[in-house]
């Protein structure tokens, strides 16, 4: 991991209506890094995740992007310059194809790059190579989040951004969710992820951001954090 940060975000204050979210929320993900934003339910993880993609907007602070500022610009336009963002609820097209979702997301990168083609995901995605033509409302929880993640690569993003990514699914699928995000790493895919489940993440990300009521508390290695029983008990213990 080297040079310029891929996000950074600077100060960032995100309101819903007249109660404050965030309280200037600082982090940064470097070229190739796997990020892992740590926090417990409602502690503002998908707050931030959102405000990035732009679906939110920032009251004060600063979000850029490969080092253009996107912190006020549309959705559309935060994902044409290669942000990708995976959301908890996954969102896909329920009444549409396995395949038909994936070619819905299809779109080259920023610089043109077209490193996901359909070949090319169901090379990662094995498990959905044989329901290419299953109705995606019929998909397990499992399969409907590697479908989601998958949609998202489609649109080769320079920053993938995965919303609570384990939530909800079995132990086994968790374990295969986290087996192909280590694969997107050894790739070079740089990786934000939002999670309650730290343990998830401990064999994924380089680094831990923890937020907690709306604010960054603390930033260090994964080491540095598996060592810190004070910060783990504090703010992600349930």
């Amino acid at each position: 991991m080297s040079g310029q940060a891929v996000i950074e975000v600077k100060d960032l204050d995100v309101y819903y209506g007249t109660s404050q979210i965030l309280f200037g929320v600082d982090l940064s993900v470097a070229p190739g890094e796997t990020m892992a934003l740590l926090g417990r339910n409602g502690a503002g993880k998908s707050t931030t995740m959102k405000a990035i993609a732009g679906l939110v907007p920032a009251r004060r602070g600063r979000v850029t992007f490969r080092g253009e500022a996107v912190t006020r610009q549309k959705p559309y336009r935060i994902a044409r310059a290669g942000i990708g963002f995976v959301p908890e609820d996954r969102q896909i097209f329920p009444d549409h194809t396995v395949e038909d979702n994936l070619t819905i997301g299809a779109k080259k990168g920023p610089e043109g790059q077209d490193e996901w083609p359909l070949k090319s995901i169901y090379e990662v995605f094995p498990l959905l190579e044989p329901l290419r033509y299953r109705i995606a409302g019929r998909l397990s929880g499992g399969e409907q989040q590697m479908l989601a993640i998958a949609r998202t690569l489609m649109g080769n993003p320079a920053l993938l951004l995965l919303d609570e990514p384990s939530e909800g699914l079995a132990p086994i699928i968790v374990q295969r969710i986290g087996a192909l995000l280590r694969q997107l790493r050894a790739r070079g895919a740089t990786i934000l992820i939002a999670e309650q489940n730290m343990h998830f993440c401990l064999g994924l990300a380089s680094r831990a951001t923890v937020i907690d009521k709306g604010h960054i508390v603390y930033c260090a290695s994964i080491e540095e954090l598996k060592a810190d029983e004070a910060i783990r008990h504090r703010y992600l213990a349930l």
